[in-house]
């Protein structure tokens, strides 16, 4: 044998000896991934945390997207990826029941209000339009508020939000029951709304950290029923309080029922934000962790081994941590969200149909007392038809959401893979939601010009509750789906693209509602609600704006977001380095 051959043959030895090495290390890979199979949930789940990281790290060494916040609108959901949420079904119908409660309160406390307007313009000794201020600055506040607990619940997590929200709120229901002048009543509603309006922001934010796109629809549905609820029983409340008790009845009992609710929900609702616990796998730490949330984390400390509990919590909170730093929220965030083309059409035009809606509430008391002579509890039954509208949309129009996403999905052959997120890069995302959005707005608009007339003609009452419950319906359907469409452009600060929504709509329906009884009385029942058609349905070519133009904008936002995250992880490797050079 040649020496070459020698050197061949001892190649090969070496080549075949690293090759069993590597089988055998496969092997050990294999045995220790069987073993974490049957491994307790908590622990299973710390496991895929810590793997979503690394996995992460290499792609952002690779050059792709290196956040793992935003994986719907910048990852591509392969089946080995770890679950989007790690909150079971149960779990997660708990948490949107919380929600949809907390959210009660925000259309509870104005609605509630309109059969009082009445009654309270009397004993203030003021006139309607001036008692109108007080629904003006309330809707003023919905609109602010939100921008600065949105972006403290994007920063700080859902639950301390939550908290400070309902505090104010308790102590401005208080205040207000038992205060006795106007200038009171004005400054304290603009507190009560303050601490109130968060709540819809916040759901919004929570069903963002639990739910993916292909399945957002139906839990949104049900997170924003509470919201739906309250057109249909507070009316009816205000005015059996005001006709029966007295107006100040009418905060007493916002002030029992928060009250109520505040305790069971700070015990047990849990942290939901991602940039505290992650998708849940992370256990929260001070007053991000409900009660159950400490015993369920005594329980583990029990029943996993410390160390490997402690090395895989500590890698999955400094992951978090390189991305969170807590500061004094800023209002002005939500402005920013209003910089991006598509995000401020939608929200411009969800704000205009909002207008049109609100108007009808807001004048609907006077009108119907003008009209039929009716007191404070019979314009509040009037509420009802409009108000089950606003209950029966939500559920209906959310399962309509994730049907058609799943049928505009199969079509483009982009795969769903259940309680993953989804790739939304190349799917046709405004044409989906467009889809479902038109046909309501068409209806509410032909809606608003039947029941300006018929409330011009003073027919009986059925023609207008008919309408009223066709204008609930259909107004509350769509804006829940450009609520979902706002939420899937911009889900890596939903709290705060929420904020900025009601920021656009309250402001916008607070200077609708000053001046609705004003149109009434210049222009007529008739002519105030065609204008009011005419001005909804000149806008809406925006709708076809977004869908023409809307899915390069937002390819160009993820684009834009992926290059910051990069240099931003450079610029802080950077200084890492820099630091252990030092020490």
């Amino acid at each position: 044998m040649s020496k070459h051959d020698e050197l061949t043959v001892g190649e090969d030895e070496k080549l075949e000896e690293q090759t069993m090495i590597q089988d055998d290390s496969r092997d050990e890979i294999c045995h220790k991934q069987a073993k974490e199979e049957t491994e307790a949930p908590s622990v299973r789940s710390s496991h895929i945390s810590i793997h979503s990281q690394h996995l992460g790290h290499d792609r952002q060494d690779a050059g792709e997207d290196p956040d793992p916040r935003d994986l719907e609108s910048l990852h591509t959901a392969t089946t080995n990826t770890p679950p989007w949420s790690v909150f079971t079904v149960q779990q997660k119908r708990f948490i949107v029941l919380m929600v949809a409660l907390a959210s009660f309160f925000s259309p509870l406390s104005a609605n509630i209000y309109f059969p009082a307007l009445n009654t309270l313009s009397a004993d203030f000794g003021t006139s309607e339009s001036v008692m109108n201020l007080t629904l003006t600055t309330y809707m003023i506040f919905q609109g602010l508020a939100p921008t600065f607990f949105g972006d403290l619940a994007d920063m700080a997590g859902r639950r301390p939000a939550y908290i400070i929200g309902f505090a104010i709120y308790l102590g401005a229901c208080i205040g207000i029951a038992s205060c006795n002048s106007f200038p009171a009543l004005l400054v304290l509603r603009m507190v009560q709304s303050s601490g109130s309006s968060s709540t819809i922001a916040l759901g919004s934010g929570v069903v963002a950290d639990i739910a993916t796109s292909a399945e957002r629809g139906v839990w949104m549905g049900w997170a924003t029923s509470g919201p739906m609820v309250a057109p249909a029983i507070a009316p009816v409340l205000g005015g059996i309080f005001a006709q029966f008790l007295g107006w100040r009845w009418i905060f007493w009992f916002l002030v029992i029922c928060a009250g109520t609710f505040i305790i069971p929900f700070v015990l047990s609702f849990p942290e939901t934000g991602r940039n505290v616990v992650g998708n849940g796998s992370i256990p929260p730490q001070g007053w991000n962790m409900s009660l159950l949330n400490y015993l369920q984390v005594r329980r583990q400390r029990k029943t996993n081994p410390p160390l490997e509990r402690t090395l895989s919590q500590r890698s999955d909170r400094t992951a978090l941590k390189k991305h969170r730093k807590l500061r004094i929220p800023n209002p002005l965030h939500a402005l920013t969200v209003l910089l991006e083309k598509d995000v401020s059409l939608l929200l411009f035009y969800n704000s205009i149909v909002y207008c049109a809606f609100y108007d009808i509430m807001a004048s609907a008391p006077s009108l119907l007392g003008e009209i039929y002579g009716y007191d404070a509890l019979q314009i509040g039954l009037c509420f009802l038809p409009m108000g089950t509208g606003c209950l029966l949309a939500p559920a209906l129009v959310g399962k309509l959401m994730d049907w058609n996403f799943r049928r505009i999905a199969r079509k483009h052959n982009i795969p769903i893979h259940a309680g993953k997120a989804t790739d939304l890069s190349n799917f046709p995302l405004e044409h989906a939601r467009i889809q479902i959005v038109v046909p309501f707005v068409a209806t509410f608009t032909l809606v608003l010009i039947l029941y300006g007339w018929i409330l011009h003609l003073e027919t009986s009452l059925a023609a207008p509750l008919i309408l009223m419950f066709l204008a609930g319906f259909t107004s509350t359907a769509a804006f829940n789906v450009m609520s979902v469409m706002l939420v899937d452009l911009y889900p890596l600060s939903p709290a705060t693209a929420t904020a900025a929504n009601n920021l656009v709509r309250c402001l916008m329906g607070a200077g609708a509602t000053g001046v609705v009884i004003y149109m009434v009385e210049a222009m007529g029942r008739g002519w105030c609600f065609t204008f009011l058609a005419g001005v909804v349905a000149g806008f809406s070519p925006i709708l076809w704006v977004l869908e023409r133009w809307g899915p390069g904008w937002r390819e160009g936002r993820r684009r834009r977001v992926e290059r910051i995250k990069k240099e931003n992880d450079a610029v802080e490797d950077v200084e890492v380095v820099d630091r252990e050079v030092k020490t």
